[in-house]
């Protein structure tokens, strides 16, 4: 079969390799009808994360049709349609019995990113994410294996769109996760950091859950005009603004800050010299730059919430300030079987229309230029959608920049 690999930092391409086959009875072959490159997976393609090795199958955004299911499975069976939640889990651990699907503790192999992690076991596996969440291969690729698939597939009407529902695997309701978790609603505020495709659609969801005030950071204006248009979003570009969170907070009712925010940048925010220094050193493991700001913004006793995806050692925490606003922290993977009947729901209705963020629709053939593309923010891109065994689709006119080539 044809699948992206990973041949060290800034190179990828698309190789023949193995079919995959069945190797536990609970496990299924899934044919991947459509894929995407998340944000998540610039961090590995970038070499920004350990344990990726040469070879790799990345992708953990992906959805298709079961084509051969093991003796064990009975929640879906060959022939059905399915979208695959990035986060592997058993759905019989302690951690899946409270509905922490991405707490797992019997599908990773790995070590996990925890450096102080004494013998707590690792959190959940994920498709295509390194070694630490236990090297399985993604699923940018024409077949896939997914393990536990009484837990994992989630089946979708074929009355939707590939495309309408493919954000369930992450990005949809790794958004959505975030924005319930700061606690909004009819009348809040929010800030979001970060206007990737995660920020976007925390935008949507904030919209959704009736959110007054949503003011948007970032620094690429193309990327902030978009939102405001779709969104209502207020736009912020810390390119031009040395302090967007005192901007948002004189905006605020009685200027006390937001209600809640979220931090969609993470680990490689673009931060001060200093940081930079600390990082080439290796003293450091993350930029704190964003996680600082959401700090600042958010009003004493909101919640700061993280779903953007950090390693290692920050400085400059700001402990001291989150203990003086008694501020709530929420962060991690997302639990993402917890939230998709909801979320199919809000997108049957017409409530949550994910697929709008897309710019770019390639073949899998031209993943490795998707990449480029996605890495550089090139052309406006947004999101980028791969198809296996297609030439890629031009997008209608009006909805943005489109590349199909082939």
């Amino acid at each position: 079969m044809r699948a992206l690999t990973y041949h060290g930092a800034h190179s990828v391409k698309v190789d023949t390799v193995p079919d995959p086959v069945l190797v536990d009875s609970d496990d299924i072959i899934l044919r991947v009808t459509a894929t995407a490159i998340c944000g998540s997976d610039l961090h590995l393609y970038r070499g920004k994360i350990p344990t990726v090795e040469h070879g790799d199958i990345f992708g953990h955004e992906f959805m298709g049709i079961v084509e051969e299911a093991g003796s064990a499975v009975t929640a879906v069976q060959p022939g059905d349609r399915v979208v695959i939640p990035f986060v592997i889990a058993c759905g019989s651990c302690f951690f899946c019995q409270m509905d922490l699907f991405a707490a797992c503790e019997t599908t990773n192999t790995g070590r996990g990113a925890i450096l102080n992690k004494k013998s707590i076991p690792p959190g959940a596996a994920l498709f295509g994410f390194s070694h630490l969440y236990g090297g399985v291969p993604g699923g940018q690729a024409e077949y896939v294996r997914v393990p536990k698939a009484n837990t994992g597939p989630f089946k979708v009407p074929g009355t939707l769109s590939d495309e309408k529902v493919l954000f369930l695997s992450d990005i949809l309701p790794t958004a959505f996760q975030a924005v319930t978790n700061t606690g909004i609603g009819n009348g809040s505020s929010i800030a979001i950091y970060g206007a990737g495709p995660v920020g976007l659609l925390s935008a949507a969801c904030a919209r959704m859950l009736g959110a007054e005030q949503i003011f948007m950071v970032d620094h690429h204006p193309y990327r902030l005009a978009y939102a405001q248009r779709t969104y209502g979003v207020i736009p912020i570009n810390f390119d031009e603004d040395d302090d967007p969170a005192d901007t948002i907070i004189r905006q605020t009712k009685g200027m006390r800050g937001v209600d809640g925010v979220v931090d969609a940048v993470g680990f490689e925010a673009k931060g001060s010299t200093t940081e930079t220094v600390l990082a080439t050193l290796k003293l450091e493991g993350s930029s704190g730059k964003a996680l600082r700001q959401c700090i600042a913004a958010v009003r004493r006793g909101g919640v700061v919430s993280v779903p953007g995806v950090y390693s290692g050692f920050i400085h400059g925490f700001l402990f001291g300030d989150a203990f003086d606003k008694g501020l709530t922290f929420k962060m991690g993977q997302t639990h993402v079987q917890r939230y998709l009947p909801e979320l199919l729901e809000h997108i049957e209705t017409g409530r949550l229309a994910p697929e709008v963020i897309i710019s770019h629709r390639m073949s899998l053939e031209q993943a490795a230029e998707g990449y480029k593309i996605f890495d550089k923010k090139q052309e406006d891109c947004r999101k980028v959608i791969l198809t296996p065994g297609d030439a890629g689709i031009a997008l209608p006119e009006g909805d943005g920049p489109a590349l199909a080539l082939g």
